[in-house]
Formats: C-alpha cells, structure tokens, sequence
C-alpha cells in the first residue's frame, strides 16, 4: 500500500488501479467447502451454547454449524435467516470477535474460536448464488404498516411483516435501500455490491413496497402516516454528526468521516476520490478505524487516529485497532482536539492537548500539547437523533437520553408507532443489533394489529 509523494495537500489517484483494487478486496476470502468442513468439525456443538447467548439475534449456531457439517447448506442458511434476515450482512461486518466468537468454548479451551462468523457467510452465500426463496408470504391479514427507514432495523421489521401477511410501505429519505450496511460500512468489509443484493433478497419475499426521496418531516410526516396506517415503524438511524465544537471547523479539509465513508460506498472509481497525503481522524470507534484504514489504502502516505481517553475504552474493537495499526495506520490515545489550524482557509494541522482522567472518572487536560500536521482532518465523534422529524402536535413520543423511549417490544408511548435501530434507547450502533429489534417490533406489531396485545 505505497503512495506518493508527488500529490500533495488534497489530491485523487495518488495509487495505481491495481493496487486500488487489491486494497479494497475482500477483507476476508470466504471459505471454499472442504475449508468450511474443516472448520465446522471443530464446533463442539454444546448444549445452551454460550455462542448462541452471546448472538443479539439468538441464531442457533450448533445447529447451523452442525447443518454445515452434514453438507445441508441450504437448512444452515434457512437456520440463521429465519433468526436474522441479515445474516449474510453480518458475517461480514458483525463484531463476531466480542460476541459469538470470543463466547465460544474452543476460544476458552485453546484460543482459538470456531470461525462462526465465516461458516455463517459460507452458508448464506451458497443460499444467495442459488436464488431460492425460502420465506413466503403469509395469508393477507388485510392490514397495512409504515416503515420509515430502509435500513437494518426497518428491512428486517418490513420481512417480517410481509411474512405474517402485512401489507408493507417503506419510506426511504435517500435513493438506495439499506441504511449503514449501504453507505456506513467499509468498502473492503462488502464487496462485489452485496449489501444489495441482500436487499434484493429481502423485498423478493413480496408485500413490500419502497417508497424513495420520503424524509419524515419532509416530504411525509409521523401524523400522515399514523392517518393512513394501522401501524407505524420508525427506523430513522442518526441523522448528525457530531461537531468538534472548535472554532474553523470550515476550513477546506475538514470532512465528516460518515459523509466521506459513504462517498467512497458509492464511487465507481475510488481511484478519484481525493485524499490527504497527512490525515488525521478524531474518534475512537469504528467509524474512525473504517475512515482511517480507508484513506490509507487511498494511498494516504501518513493516518493517525487521535482518542480522548485509553485503548481499552476504545469503541473499536481490539482486533479493529490491530487491523487499522498492520495497515499502517497510527493510533494515539488520551488526546482531544484544542485548535484547528488553517492556512489560506485550508486545513494545515491540529493543536490536541494531553488528557487524563481525574479521581471521579471525569476527562481534564494535563497542561500539555502536542501538534500534527494535516491537510485533511476527519470528524468521528459520533451521530447524533434529530428529533424535529417527530412533531405530531397534540400527542408527544418521548424521548430518553436523546433517543425514542421504546419498551421492551420496542413500542414507543404512542401505541401505534415502534421504534428501532440508533435511533432508541440504548442502540448500539451494530446491524445485529437493528436487526433484532426489527424483528421483535414486527412481532409486536402483529400482536397488537391481530388485537392480541
């Protein structure tokens, strides 16, 4: 992953084709079938599998694996679709190395986890190249549902309603379906345009229709749809993003790391996309490792990922901190940003200033600073819920900590709106983690509409 030097400042093509290409392969090669065999017999296939408790979806890995084992694909994939319509999604980009993965026995036993997150691509992909449908629309149930939102937690409650025999309309602010795993996810973590073909997948069931260009508060609104439907589903996501809340934050160069994620998602050349030969990246999580890791292999000669508290409280995880640093990139901890500094209205570096935690927890400074010098500096501190879209007037969604209050069936304190994925309570930031709760709303959501709760 060279670069050169001979594209200063801001500039695109700093790397040739091929090795643009060979930087935005396929992070991890899927298993071909003697590999998956191999690797499925190492499942000890226990009994309440701390595997299975550790998934927020509570696929039955034993079983699929087992499944896998016996050479019956096709039921593996049923198995792990029929808990998380996104399964193939999330065998590429889930955090399998603190969930399933490090619950797994052999991990405890010899260090060494079971590769669940491969064998379950390994199934869903068989299942996706053969084209088999393998859900289907229960009896009509006369009643129709809105879901706001064509990500995650919106797609996955929108299947399940289609399979309970709901009639389904999908409000999409932007022109793609598919939320974060479309526009937020690196680009070498889903090739070969998967995420939509899993959306293809998922809308092929029937009973679902997408509706584009619809912004809630916009061009369609919470009281509108609550009018024309049995039942409302908000998977809104998080619509802003953080400020550095510092002076000049116009400066050219500035970027916001979602923003710049998603650009390179979409950009059939990622060749053209320019970068900096110096970039520095504000965060700790993985939207900052994604950028960062990515505008490495753009062929960004200098990456450093700045934290305002330690590697252990990182929200990447360790193997996504190792994966950043073998890339090349450098990571440095207890630092927050103090200036911008710009030049001709362009970014020229950042001011940080020592931090360390105080005896009640709490961030202070230390009263030293360092410099490094930039000419693209990225934001990643986080997104923010805008709840402007929300206004009905009379009756009031709450909100706790920022975010819709849902209960446990994710239900809000309306009770004909749900709610799930970042933009509740306690979200998560993890497409398993929406997915699951599209899951449980539609299932609630069903209940309430045959009048059964």
């Amino acid at each position: 992953m060279g670069s050169s030097a001979k594209a200063p400042g801001i500039a695109a093509g700093r790397l040739p084709a091929e090795e643009i290409a060979a930087n935005f392969a396929d992070l991890h090669p899927p298993l071909d079938q003697h590999q998956a065999l191999v690797e499925a017999d190492r499942c000890y296939f226990c009994h309440d599998a701390p595997c299975t408790t550790a998934c927020p979806t509570a696929i039955d890995i034993p079983m699929f694996i087992r499944q896998i084992a016996t050479e019956n694909t096709q039921a593996a994939a049923e198995t792990i679709l029929a808990q998380n319509i996104m399964g193939g999604m999330c065998a590429r980009v889930c955090p399998t190395e603190t969930l399933c993965e490090e619950a797994c026995v052999r991990m405890e036993a010899e260090g060494k986890p079971v590769k669940i997150g491969l064998l379950q691509r390994y199934a869903t992909d068989a299942l996706f190249a053969d084209g088999k449908q393998v859900f289907q629309r229960g009896p009509a149930s006369g009643k129709r549902v809105a879901v706001v939102g064509a990500g995650p937690a919106g797609l996955a409650c929108a299947h399940r309603l289609a399979v309970l025999g709901h009639e389904v309309a999908v409000f999409e602010a932007k022109d793609k379906p598919g939320g974060l795993n479309e526009y937020g996810i690196a680009a070498y973590k889903t090739v070969d345009d998967f995420a939509q073909r899993e959306v293809d997948y998922i809308l092929a069931v029937g009973g679902i229709t997408v509706n584009y260009g619809q912004r809630l508060g916009a061009e369609v609104t919470l009281a509108q749809l609550r009018d024309d439907f049995d039942a409302v589903f908000l998977g809104l996501g998080l619509g802003a993003v953080n400020a550095l809340g510092l002076a000049a934050e116009d400066l050219k160069g500035v970027e916001d790391a979602v923003a710049y994620i998603a650009a390179l998602r979409q950009a059939e050349d990622k060749g053209k996309l320019p970068v900096g030969r110096r970039v520095v990246v504000i965060g700790g999580g993985m939207t900052a490792i994604d950028v960062a890791v990515q505008s490495k292999r753009l062929g960004a000669e200098e990456v450093t990922i700045v934290y305002r508290r330690g590697k252990d409280q990182m929200k990447a995880s360790a193997y996504e901190q190792e994966l950043a640093q073998i890339s090349g990139v450098s990571i440095r901890h207890w630092a927050q940003p103090k200036r911008l500094l710009g030049e001709g209205g362009k970014v020229r570096g950042v001011e940080f200033a020592y931090t360390e935690a105080g005896a009640d927890g709490r961030l202070q400074p230390s009263g030293e600073t360092f410099t490094l010098a930039a000419d693209m500096v990225f934001k990643a501190i986080g997104q923010a819920f805008l709840p402007d879209s929300l206004e009905i007037g009379g009756e009031r969604l709450e909100l706790a900590k920022g975010r819709i209050r849902v209960d446990p069936g994710r239900r809000t304190t309306l009770d004909d709106v749900w709610a799930g994925g970042d933009c509740v309570e306690g979200g998560e930031d993890l497409t398993v983690a929406a997915v699951e709760d599209g899951k449980v709303a539609a299932e609630s959501i069903d209940r309430f509409l045959r009048k059964e709760g």
